[in-house]
């Protein structure tokens, strides 16, 4: 029986373990992406282990999300991580180059091989048929280090397209129509791989739309095949001899199928305050808006941003509406004015920003409060466009531009016959905009650029025995890790200083939280409990390792995010399961843990009695090698413990 695409890169990539699902095993690591958000933390991490030079193939350092300069502590950032690139071996891609993964299809990608990065949408990449994963820093550190990724198995998820997409349809209805079917969590465990006679009509960068939001679903990654389209995607970057074919075979088989007739999809939008809250943009049509928002890394393709001119051209955009442009990269922004796409832009009113991730993770663009703003971005979670009372709806550009010339939310079917643009696969990315690493000799001299602004890792310690933790806080479902650790530009600046950035933790859930918490570290700690899903979203690790150095010892919900999860194993933090037969302990109570070392390393359920005199069944869905991480107290200790003995 044949495999398929997924099946063919993990093999090529299995160093450890069998492709069997719910088996752990561990895979080569080719290339690694960091941004700045969370790249600071890992070349401190790579400092504090006394790494020399990664050891992948490739890595670059990108600087994209925290582009605000309002004081010194961003640029002082950027330097340090420009130096950290060169004194560790790394690329680097300085501040208005563009968004990290787009970028990184264009310049670096390379079908059949795997990738790893510092950021929940590095899956984009699977666009060109790269195995590529989203993990938090701590993770991506090790691989730099010549570490094996390791993740359990997933389940192989066919999707099937048939059909072509309709005229004001485009892949951003597709993903929409996978979250409206499934959810936020309904790609929990699993790679979907997209196939069938549907995909002739997706481009490359279509296919990055649909793979960078695999992540809303919870998906481990997404994959397409490396066909023609991808050929034509590097010709015209002037990498089509890197470019192999990489086909499912014909009798491939799959754990889950599903089809897709792309003929059938219409508009559709998710409401506010999820990116699973889907329905067809019809039964919202009529409310009026504030803003509209083109670019990100979910839509980043010269055609998301041609159709939106050619729908402008000639009109204006009501004075009341802030129609805002956010370019991909450099390159794609002199593409456009070469074609007279930009000119068109801002002959309707548009707004023009520099090229980044800005406002999607609310570093600028943030709209009024409680106003409807319809964004191209991949999450709307609360408060993650940096107003904390927002109303966000993901849409397509079709849709967001027709709702900026309208002034409110509008089916663009309304608007007649769709606009001529063109959807030819224009350069994001050029050579010269990056800087390599220099030589492994000339690496050695290079000192770190640490401004006043970064602090050293925190020291953890292993696992206690016994702990008696009171419970601080309660969560519901579906928390995300914008939740717990705030984005936006008076939270990031701080992400190379976690006793800074830790003051920020569950900020909008409970501003107390940092105060109650520091009362607790002259004890034991303390938990908190949370309902399912708990950490989905960004890879971000200071969600787990800011509440740590405050003291955060065990989250007790019903069930976890993938990173997330392993972002509190690689920090010491007990991720434990609560079955939904059970009453979940109440803020206040008191959580008692005995005999802790031999349950956690033993692997067996771990037992909690509650000051109500309940005891508690807990748990812990961990590998041998997770627990033996918990019990030294998280993945670096456990790193250094290694390369002494």
């Amino acid at each position: 029986m044949g495999i398929s695409v997924a099946q063919k890169l993990i093999e090529t990539h299995l160093v450890e373990g069998e492709m069997q699902p719910g088996s752990e095993i561990a895979l080569r690591t080719d290339q690694a992406l960091l941004q700045d958000a969370t790249g600071t933390l890992i070349m401190l991490t790579l400092e504090a282990l006394g790494l020399e030079r990664v050891a992948t193939e490739l890595a670059v350092q990108y600087v994209d999300h925290n582009l605000l300069q309002e004081d010194s502590r961003n640029p002082e950032d950027h330097l340090f991580l420009e130096s950290a690139a060169r004194r560790f071996g790394l690329w680097f891609s300085p501040p208005g180059n563009g968004v990290s993964h787009p970028l990184h299809m264009a310049q670096f990608g390379v079908p059949g091989k795997s990738l790893v990065g510092s950021d929940s949408h590095t899956p984009a990449s699977g666009a060109l048929g790269m195995l590529a994963f989203g993990a938090g820093g701590s993770d991506v550190a090790m691989a730099l280090a010549g570490e094996p990724y390791r993740i359990t198995m997933p389940k192989i998820w066919s999707v099937r397209l048939i059909g072509s997409l309709p005229d004001w349809v485009s892949a951003k209805d597709v993903i929409l129509e996978m979250l409206r079917r499934h959810g936020i969590s309904g790609g929990r465990g699993r790679i979907i791989e997209y196939s069938g006679p549907g995909l002739a009509g997706l481009a490359a960068m279509d296919r990055h739309v649909i793979a960078n939001m695999g992540a809303e679903l919870g998906a481990m990654t997404t994959v397409f095949p490396s066909d023609e389209a991808v050929k034509t995607f590097m010709a015209a970057h002037g990498r089509e001899r890197e470019w192999q074919e990489i086909l499912p075979d014909r009798d491939a088989s799959y754990d889950i199928e599903e089809e897709i007739d792309l003929s059938a999809l219409e508009p559709l939008i998710a409401k506010p305050s999820s990116p699973g809250n889907v329905v067809p943009v019809s039964e919202v049509a009529g409310e009026s808006i504030y803003q509209a928002y083109i670019g990100s890394s979910a839509n980043p393709g010269y055609r998301d941003f041609a159709v939106a001119a050619a729908m402008a051209k000639g009109r204006r955009i009501p004075p009341s509406v802030s129609f805002d442009i956010n370019p991909t990269s450099r390159v794609l922004l002199a593409e456009l004015a070469r074609a007279g796409h930009l000119g068109s832009l801002l002959s309707a009113g548009a707004r023009l920003h520099q090229a980044g991730c800005n406002g999607c993770i609310g570093m600028g663009q943030a709209p009024a409060r409680g106003r409807n703003s319809l964004r191209t971005v991949p999450r709307n979670f609360p408060g993650r466009s940096g107003t904390r009372e927002d109303a966000v709806f993901l849409c397509s550009p079709e849709t967001a531009a027709a709702s900026a010339l309208t002034g409110r939310i509008t089916d663009p079917r309304s608007l007649g016959s769709p606009p001529q643009a063109e959807n030819a696969e224009m350069r994001l990315a050029e050579p010269g905009m990056f800087a390599p690493p220099p030589g492994p000799d000339e690496a050695l001299r290079v000192d770190l650029v640490k401004g006043e602004n970064i602090a050293s890792l925190p020291e953890l310690d292993s696992l206690p025995n016994d702990l008696e933790l009171p419970v601080l806080l309660e969560a519901q479902d579906d928390i995300s890790t914008d939740e717990i650790m705030p984005a936006g530009a008076a939270v990031l600046p701080f992400r190379s200083n976690v006793p800074k950035i830790a003051r920020f933790v569950f900020r909008d859930i409970d501003a107390d939280y940092p105060k109650k918490a520091d009362e607790t570290l002259k004890r034991d700690g303390h938990a908190i409990v949370a309902g399912a899903n708990y950490g989905q979203g960004s890879s971000r690790e200071h969600a787990a390792l800011a509440p740590r150095s405050l003291g955060l010892r065990a989250v007790i919900a019903r069930s976890f995010s993938r990173i997330h999860r392993q972002n509190l194993v690689n920090f010491g933090v007990l991720p434990l399961v609560l079955d939904r037969s059970e009453a979940a302990p109440s803020a206040g109570q008191v959580v008692r843990f005995s005999n802790l070392k031999s349950s956690v390393g033993k692997g067996q359920s771990i037992r909690a009695q509650v000051d109500d005199g309940r005891t508690l069944e807990l748990m812990l869905e961990a590998t041998p090698r997770e627990r033996n991480i918990l019990l030294e107290g998280g993945l670096i200790n456990r790193y250094r413990k290694q390369r002494a003995a």
